[in-house]
């Protein structure tokens, strides 16, 4: 996946036959990365694409992946991972944040349309994450028809109920072969309403093999949509924001209604034809643009 190099403390991790370089030293148990653009963590952590992470007084952010837990933050030019091990940064933490494609590279591309870049413009640092299949499925399981907030509440009820205690108040994402054990009854206290029976029937339908999510990562776009709406109460949104955001597809599109409504007054002839590589990844800077942005969208189309 990557050579490196070692310059002094500073160590040069080659990607993707010298595309990307990452300058980082590992020092007093933490990851210090210099030289890095395009990434900042509120517009990346904080936008709806990822459900397990807070931020902190001093605008950093805790969260866990894969049972490891991440505190992250920026001071002056440089981004910290506290307490992060080499091996763990090589191995999760440069895949999770996307820090081995070329953000730039592709804002520029998707600047050759005069409304992607102002959307650019308006979020440069947002990253898509890329996050376990299993977690994200069931997120946006929980996503439907709610507001960050009490997503975020349900999933943390669900991890303190179903998780490992990974201690000073964080759990892991309890496993689809541990939720499959239980009933939406026995999720009556995460407050999850009719998504519990959407949980539970994903949970089997994963732990059995009758959706295999590994296979659905290897599958055209249109047959992985249709494996993962086996699952009772996954329509094509949920679908998608899982293949983009567990399975890293940014080939998938998802449309919810602030999307939806993007399409209908910014792009009524469909997505420009220099966003088609990459169009999960303009979704989030166009998500961003016309959910924030108050000059965006009239007035109409944002009640």
């Amino acid at each position: 996946m990557f050579l490196a190099a070692e310059y002094g403390i500073i160590k040069y991790i080659i990607i993707k036959d010298l595309i990307i370089t990452l300058n980082y030293k590992f020092e007093n148990n933490n990851i210090i990365i210099s030289e890095l653009k395009d990434f900042d963590l509120a517009e990346t952590l904080d936008c709806g694409q990822a459900f397990r992470w807070r931020e902190n007084q001093d605008k950093s952010f805790s969260g866990v992946v894969e049972g490891k837990i991440c505190h992250i933050k920026k001071e002056a030019d440089l981004y910290i991972l506290e307490n992060c091990s080499e091996e763990d940064f090589k191995n999760l933490w440069i895949d999770y944040f996307d820090l081995n494609r070329d953000y730039g590279e592709i804002k520029k591309i998707l600047s050759a349309d005069e409304t992607l870049a102002k959307a650019c413009e308006f979020s440069p640092g947002i990253r898509i994450l890329r996050q376990k299949p299993w977690e994200t499925l069931c997120s946006f399981i929980i996503s439907q028809n709610n507001n960050i907030k009490r997503i975020k509440g349900i999933i943390d009820r669900l991890c303190e109920s179903f998780g490992e205690n990974l201690g000073n108040g964080f759990y892991s994402f309890p496993t689809a072969e541990k939720l499959a054990q239980f009933t939406p009854e026995d999720l009556s206290d995460l407050r999850a309403g009719f998504r519990a029976r959407y949980i539970i029937d994903a949970a089997k339908k994963v732990s059995s093999g009758e959706v295999d999510l590994e296979k659905i990562a290897e599958m055209p776009l249109d047959d992985a949509r249709n494996e993962l709406m086996k699952i009772v109460g996954v329509g094509i949104k949920v679908a998608d924001c899982s293949l983009l955001f567990g399975f890293g597809r940014t080939d998938a599109f998802p449309k919810d209604v602030w999307i939806k409504r993007a399409m209908e007054y910014l792009f009524p002839n469909g997505l420009p034809k220099c966003a088609e590589p990459y169009g999960g990844i303009a979704q989030q800077y166009i998500f961003n643009y016309v959910r924030v942005c108050p000059d965006a969208l009239p007035a109409e189309y944002k009640k």
